[in-house]
């Protein structure tokens, strides 16, 4: 990548118009969370799974990463805590295969050994730090907004090597989620930028595209896995590469 305009301009030109800053959606938008989430599962679930197989853990990785998202949104509205959500997901994806995680010491060591092992898998995916060099570049601020909390993803973006990503609005930042205006303009103020000028990229499109675009912002869904959703008429990309005009 290259920057597309003079260095330290402030203004970024895009195919969704002129830009003075970013923000960003954290998880499977800057890392891959979904495969530090499966492969960590796999390696604490595989005694309990002996034998099963490449189909059968890609299934496994599903039921918890995409089928089970209702625990986490029981965990926004203040009903579960962070672990006890996981802990629920990892009994549901379990009990698919017909394995029951007892109560007390077994679950307690199946989610000890998750919690210790996840964070090791945590990366970038390759387009993010190219794009964040073009932007230190150019002058133009950046961040990200995160359905979590801003300890924990803090912690999440500097083992994966994005400390630089400093401006960071976390749910207990302004005490609401996506997509509650709110945490979106609470990134647009650490920016010092206005709605309108503002990029919001993130997977989810109901969340980041949707929800920020409410809010006043421009918002991109990064599709990276290519999902066709012919009724859906916003901006979009494959890669953060194509952010840039």
């Amino acid at each position: 990548m290259s920057a597309p305009s003079a260095a330290r301009t402030g203004i970024l030109a895009t195919p969704f118009g002129t830009v003075r800053g970013i923000l960003f959606d954290i998880d499977d938008t800057l890392v891959d969370l979904e495969l530090s989430m499966t492969t960590a599962l796999r390696e604490v679930s595989e005694h309990l799974l002996p034998g099963l197989d490449q189909a059968g853990w890609e299934r496994f990785g599903r039921i918890f990463t995409h089928e089970t998202t209702h625990y986490y949104d029981r965990y926004l509205a203040g009903e579960l805590t962070f672990n006890e959500q996981r802990l629920l997901r990892g009994r549901a994806a379990l009990g698919h295969f017909g394995v029951e995680l007892g109560e007390g010491e077994q679950s307690h060591q199946w989610l000890t050994a998750y919690i210790e092992k996840q964070p090791a898998y945590v990366k970038p995916f390759p387009d993010v730090m190219p794009l964040l060099d073009v932007l230190d570049q150019a002058g133009i601020p950046y961040g990200a907004v995160s359905n979590n909390v801003h300890d924990y993803q803090r912690a999440k973006l500097d083992g994966a090597g994005l400390e630089r990503v400093r401006r960071l609005v976390g749910t207990d930042t302004m005490g609401v989620a996506k997509p509650e205006p709110a945490i979106y303009l609470e990134g647009v103020r650490l920016l010092g930028t206005e709605p309108a000028e503002t990029l919001y990229v993130g997977d989810n499109r109901l969340l980041d595209v949707e929800g920020s675009t409410a809010a006043g912002l421009l918002g991109v869904w990064l599709n990276r896995a290519g999902e066709q959703v012919p009724e859906f008429e916003g901006n979009a990309v494959s890669s953060l590469a194509e952010l840039l005009a």
